[in-house]
């Protein structure tokens, strides 16, 4: 007698948990049902982002590389399913190294970014990287897993916490990557992932007052409008690219603090 095979319920990635959206709708995505977030799914993600960031900004440079490390690990050994998701292996494959590469800078931005400054006076200056707070996403469409690894990472390895919106027309990918994120020792609500429409999505992020940056890479001709809105509280907007790979990348979503010390006698 044959069966039917039980089919994935694809769901959002929240708070380090798998809700159904708040509102129960879904939409119709490379041949499934996905559920579509709303307005509150997108306040959920931003509270679980911001009460996860501190943890996060607080674990050693050292230890935030071995975490995203173990997440190059998680994909390698999934790569035929992410293959089936994305464009191919060459794509998977790709995105694995992509994430190697920015676990591996993880200890070395205060070195790169920071400094000690010369002064007139009798004081250490120092210039230390610290990471903005919570950063939204927008994934470009294409490539589903590679533009939203090249984006995600950046934000991830200067110890921000980070609310993604996934490709609205390729987002199996996305969520097969939130999974490997749920068991590769990332902190829940470090990453929080939804799916849904970018048209809907985009601006309560944009206007939201607790988000400190957005990434407008997946945004189109959306971007001045959400500028507009991102201004009310003074967001830091990126416009970045699904194709750049570079430590620059990493400070577009970190602050720079100078420290003052007096000279000991």
């Amino acid at each position: 007698m044959s069966r039917l095979p039980v089919r994935k319920t694809y769901k959002l990635y929240i708070g380090g948990a798998f809700p159904r959206s708040e509102s129960g709708r879904t939409y119709d995505a490379e041949g499934q049902n996905v559920a579509r977030g709303s307005r509150k799914d997108v306040r959920d993600a931003v509270r679980a982002a911001r009460g996860a960031q501190p943890g996060w900004a607080a674990a050693t440079a050292y230890n935030r590389g071995q975490v995203i490390y173990r997440l190059a690990e998680m994909i390698e050994a999934r790569a035929a399913e992410f293959a089936e998701l994305s464009s191919g292996r060459d794509e998977v494959e790709r995105s694995i190294d992509r994430i190697v590469w920015y676990a591996g800078w993880a200890d070395k931005l205060p070195q790169v970014l920071g400094g000690s400054n010369p002064v007139a006076g009798p004081y250490f200056n120092f210039t230390v990287p610290e990471p903005t707070g919570v950063v939204a996403v927008l994934a470009p469409n294409e490539p589903p897993l590679l533009g939203l690894v090249t984006r995600l990472l950046p934000p991830l390895v200067g110890g921000n916490a980070v609310v993604v919106v996934a490709s609205e027309t390729r987002p199996l990918a996305a969520i097969e990557l939130a999974e490997a994120i749920a068991t590769s020792d990332v902190p829940g609500g470090v990453v929080n992932l939804l799916t849904g429409q970018h048209a809907e999505l985009a601006p309560v992020l944009a206007s939201h007052m607790d988000v400190n940056a957005i990434d407008l890479c997946g945004a189109d001709g959306d971007g001045p409008e959400l500028e507009r809105l991102a201004a009310d509280n003074v967001k830091r907007v990126v416009r970045g690219r699904a194709d750049v790979q570079s430590p620059w990348e990493i400070a577009s979503f970190l602050e720079l603090k100078t420290v003052w010390h007096p000279m000991g006698q």
